[in-house]
């Protein structure tokens, strides 16, 4: 479980998370949503350690989050950011392997992991001697996930890790990744612009607002029971998105006919 205690955070002076307390439970997938500029990058950055609260506090399963504390904690924690952020100068299974060689594992257990992740995400053992500009996008993200997987973490932490594919990749690695997540059953928590991506993984949605959290429940709270006049306009203006790709799809059908 992580929970966030009226945890704030400031950049010169103009506020990115702004007292913001929550419990994000434990082998459920959380999935964080807001326009842009909300504050939910931040918060994931907050979590791993990356950045320290200005003020608040955050736990991991009851550890404090501290100078002290964050290196260890984050070694708990797989992180996968939008576009892999892969080293362009290591192959597959450099990448991959570079938690695993800085923990000091024998070359025998690292095989077999990467045996036992390239089986889980589908990618081709084949392909692990390629370095990432070798790669589609989609088995770039795959690589990443596989990095972030590597030495088993309790938690998995993702920045919209779809966000640059398109649409054909991005639904076959949805559908991985919802296989993936209920398999593991790791607390998972994701970023995404996407309110039906949200819906998709979340057993719970948290949609965040200026660096608030405006409400959080399931999909059908925020489109039955919105919290407030921006829920509403937020949730409008996505399922019109939706429709409106939708209908542009089928004209183009209808065209192709």
């Amino acid at each position: 479980m992580i929970q966030l205690d009226n945890v704030t955070k400031s950049y010169g002076g103009s506020t990115a998370i702004d007292s913001v307390g929550l419990t994000i439970p434990q082998g459920k997938t959380t999935a964080l949503i807001g326009p842009s500029g909300s504050g939910k990058s931040t918060l994931l950055a907050l979590i791993i350690g990356l950045e320290l609260p200005d003020h608040g506090k955050i736990a991991i399963d009851g550890h404090p989050l501290t100078p002290q504390s964050a290196l260890n904690l984050r070694r708990r924690m797989g992180y996968v950011i939008q576009d892999g952020g892969l080293f362009p100068h290591l192959t597959a299974q450099e990448n991959i392997g570079l938690m695993a060689n800085e923990a000091g594992w024998s070359p025998t257990r690292r095989k077999n992991r990467l045996n036992e992740l390239c089986a889980l995400t589908r990618f081709p053992p084949s392909a692990m001697d390629r370095y990432p500009v070798e790669l589609s996008g989609g088995q770039r993200q795959r690589v990443s996930l596989m990095r972030a997987l590597m030495l088993d973490p309790d938690v998995l932490l993702m920045d919209e890790p779809l966000g640059a594919l398109d649409p054909l990749i991005r639904a076959d690695l949805q559908d991985d990744l919802k296989t993936i997540f209920q398999n593991l059953a790791k607390t998972v928590v994701l970023v995404t612009h996407d309110l039906s991506e949200a819906a998709f993984f979340g057993d719970v949605i948290v949609l965040m607002h200026q660096g608030h959290v405006v409400q959080l429940g399931k999909f059908d709270d925020l489109i039955d029971r919105p919290a407030d006049r921006f829920v509403s306009q937020f949730v409008h203006a996505q399922l019109r998105r939706i429709t409106m790709i939708s209908e542009r799809a089928m004209t183009t059908e209808m065209g192709h006919a």
